[in-house]
């Protein structure tokens, strides 16, 4: 069985609400004729509810950047995957990298968060890649099969179904460097072989998994040609509507 591409928008720290709502009302009407592809946009959370009541009846979904590892408590700033859920909200973004540097996401506290997600029936894309100084030192693989291990300890077989992988080497995001497709697709093969020693291969065989890392128009349709890039999860190219609707037609 063919597996669904899925092409994600990840916002990051941009656009109000009010930007938001006219971004996705273009976007909405540039892909309404797209069927064969699962579109995802990724607000900020205060913009999310708008959002998804701008897609409400639209082929694009909605997601956002990251969610607690509880549905309540004294977590002063953080938002849970029951109040995304309520919103309407159908994806989560786990363990970007930037989230891992900037904010100390470990591998620990990503697998608390994933089990939240999928605890609460929501999806969620979990992000894996290795640092420059990983790659030159040989270590891509070892990095890579860390994360996975640390992200997925626990999750059982059923759960993958809920779950998108993205590779994102830490090195090519917004720095327009690009993993090459042929580079990129080694990684996901390799992830693939993970999730099939991890679970079977049938499991590892529909797991969808996303090239992240400097994604444009000009390249998505050679990263998508690879036999194992099954989508991407785009940072600035999804942020104006020409570039992220040319990447989804892909």
């Amino acid at each position: 069985m063919a597996r669904t591409p899925i092409i994600a928008g990840n916002w990051k720290m941009y656009k109000t609400p009010k930007e938001s709502v006219e971004f996705v009302r273009q976007l909405r009407d540039q892909l309404r004729d797209v069927k064969d592809r699962e579109i995802v946009v990724c607000p900020t959370a205060l913009s999310a509810a708008a959002v998804v009541e701008t897609l409400r009846f639209s082929n694009i979904q909605v997601g956002c950047q990251d969610a607690h590892w509880e549905n309540e408590g004294a977590y002063t700033g953080n938002i849970s995957p029951a109040m995304f859920k309520e919103a309407g909200v159908r994806y989560i973004i786990l363990g970007h990298s930037e989230r891992r540097q900037l904010d100390n996401d470990t591998d620990t506290r990503i697998n608390a968060k994933l089990k939240n997600v999928l605890r609460n029936s929501l999806k969620a894309i979990v992000c894996v890649g290795e640092t420059v100084l990983e790659r030159e030192a040989g270590k891509t693989e070892k990095v890579i099969e860390a994360q996975v291990k640390g992200c997925f300890e626990g999750i059982g077989l059923g759960d993958l179904a809920d779950i998108v992988i993205a590779y994102e080497p830490v090195w090519a995001i917004g720095t327009g460097k690009t993993a090459t497709p042929e580079q990129a697709n080694e990684v996901h093969t390799f992830i693939r072989g993970l999730v099939a020693k991890g679970y079977n291969s049938e499991a590892a065989t529909n797991m969808r998994i996303q090239y992240g890392g400097s994604v444009k128009p000009e390249n998505i349709k050679q990263l998508m040609a690879q036999p194992d890039i099954d989508g991407a999860l785009v940072g600035g190219a999804s942020l104006k509507v020409d570039s992220f609707g040319a990447i989804v037609q892909f």
